[in-house]
């Protein structure tokens, strides 16, 4: 298919397989015609709701159709979807949706509490609908049947922004990643080596807001397989709806993978699986051993980032049935970059004055900062020029923040330049937490760390000062952080200390923090 931009991934299979299934969730299913209609209706309803070329459009929501529909209704008008993690808070719900300009925001009926709490933060919407349900704001359903008919359809430049996703910042506040038409389907092509047709069923269970989630999502619709949604990635479910589906292809973070292995196997039938991806955070050796013994067929790693609009590298699955010795180091490898992409290492501290268009690489085997030189990365960040020219120095090196180094072509991840923790596959940036914590009065300092977890990989751990003449217990700190912050970001563990290791700048020496908590570890990432 002749996929240029996103909305050509309904078009073009529209035009060759009408009525095949093109998504289904429970026991609905909507063929490749149905969700074509759909978007023409949302496209005509985003429309007389005043959304335009390079408008935004916000929805809170698990995985559902809607998250389809709004993209591909978008896409028809030139504007752009910005999905918004559903587990945050409502202030930053509410933050996302105001730096997003969002004109329009869909909304699950479940998440109404959260609406309740940020409606009058709302700065540029002018229409809310809300999905399943009703009351003062129409339903979404009831505002798709108010405006019938169709609108021109605007066919997008592919150098222009398609999706604009959030992904957390270091100075406390997300980022909206912009990502081009281009950027998806320039990667969708690795979809085809991944064994992706026709007659595949590919499992969304990831959350749609994230890369992982609607990047694995969009790869197999474009290759015209059927996509079967799992609303939330619930592990006790999952084993079963993998047998009931007979899904062949599928993408989990690896906290998923070592959940699944404590769940009973009986009477599950695993065998339709032809392909599991796995990526977002590492992996023991462990968990990925045992993963591929109970789901027998070919397993890849990816490792990519929002920015990059996912896969960077990819370790095969000839790598991961090498003989046992050769096999045990190429599992700790991230991959070789995919076909169209380059890596460099490079010092991070030495990049003074060089060309940073091209910029001069370590030797192998040094560690260093990732670079990635693709068609996918991002255009920038929106509204963020200053953050915007300094992860992509020269325009066409995304500086990923990540330390490694390469052997053999072969990437292996060893650190992280930035202070982001990765939790059950989720980023989380410790200036959010410290911002947090220091308006809690009892805090009169604090560094927020990442802490080995056997559960999720990695856990934020707060390291506070109290203020003089207070007292506050660790659940106290942690509730304060939860009033504030997604459940999933606040501290785990509180450990109270006299004072905040500093150097003489003011900056706090998180590698010391962190270095008694990794001790015995060759890497410092889980």
């Amino acid at each position: 298919m002749a996929i240029k931009v996103v909305g050509d991934i309904v078009t073009e299979n529209e035009t060759h397989q009408p009525d095949a299934v093109a998504l289904r969730l429970d026991d609905v299913s909507l063929t490749w015609t149905e969700l074509d209609a759909r978007a023409a209706s949302v496209a005509s309803s985003l429309a007389a709701s005043g959304v335009g070329p390079g408008d935004r459009v916000g929805l809170i929501d698990k995985n559902g159709f809607e998250y389809f529909e709004l993209l591909f209704g978008c896409a028809r008008l030139g504007a752009v979807l910005v999905a918004v993690n559903w587990r945050l808070a409502a202030p930053e719900m509410a933050y996302i949706l105001n730096d997003a300009q969002a004109k329009v925001v869909a909304i699950h009926h479940e998440f109404g509490p959260h609406l309740a709490d940020f409606r009058g933060d709302l700065a540029h919407t002018n229409r809310i609908v809300v999905i399943g349900g009703s009351g003062d704001d129409p339903s979404y359903e009831a505002w798709l049947e108010a405006t019938p008919g169709d609108v021109p359809v605007v066919r997008p430049d592919p150098d222009e922004v398609a999706f604009q996703l959030y992904t957390s910042g270091t100075t406390g506040n997300p980022k909206g990643a912009l990502l081009s038409h281009n950027a998806m389907t320039a990667l969708h092509r690795v979809a085809g080596s991944w064994g992706i047709e026709y007659d595949s069923v590919n499992m969304a269970a990831m959350p749609l807001f994230h890369i992982g989630g609607s990047g694995w999502a969009l790869f197999g619709m474009a290759m015209g397989a059927e996509t079967v949604l799992l609303r939330e990635a619930d592990p006790g479910a999952l084993l079963q709806f993998i047998n009931d589906h007979k899904i062949t292809h599928a993408f989990l973070v690896p906290a998923v993978l070592q959940f699944l292995q404590l769940m009973p196997l009986e009477g599950i039938d695993l065998s339709s699986m032809k392909l599991m991806a796995y990526g977002a955070s590492p992996i023991t050796e462990e968990v990925l051993i045992g993963s591929m013994e109970m789901f027998d067929c070919d397993f890849i790693q990816v490792y990519g980032l929002t920015e990059t609009t996912g896969v960077v590298t990819m370790l095969p699955p000839d790598d991961h049935r090498a003989e046992p010795e050769k096999r045990a180091k190429l599992l700790r490898a991230a991959g070789k970059a995919m076909p169209g992409i380059e890596l460099r290492i490079v010092d991070p501290d030495s990049i003074d004055g060089i060309d940073m268009s091209n910029p001069p690489a370590l030797p192998d085997g040094e560690v260093g900062e990732i670079w990635v030189k693709s068609p996918a990365n991002m255009v920038g960040y929106w509204k963020l020029p200053d953050a915007s020219q300094e992860a992509l120095p020269g325009g066409n090196w995304f500086r990923s923040g990540d330390a490694g180094y390469l052997d053999d072509g072969y990437l292996y991840l060893h650190d992280r330049i930035k202070d982001m923790i990765i939790s059950g596959g989720e980023n989380v940036y410790p200036a959010e937490i410290e911002n947090a914590l220091m308006k809690h009065e009892g805090v009169a300092d604090c560094a927020v760390i990442g802490v080995p977890s056997d559960r999720w990989g990695e856990t934020p751990k707060a390291i506070v000062v109290r203020a003089p003449g207070t007292s506050p217990e660790a659940t106290e700190i942690i509730e304060h952080c939860r009033s504030l912050l997604a459940r999933f970001k606040c501290p785990s563990s509180v450990d109270f200390v006299d004072s905040i290791p500093r150097n003489p700048t003011g900056k706090v020496l998180k590698k010391d923090l962190r270095a008694p908590y990794w001790e015995g570890r060759d890497r410092a990432v889980n």
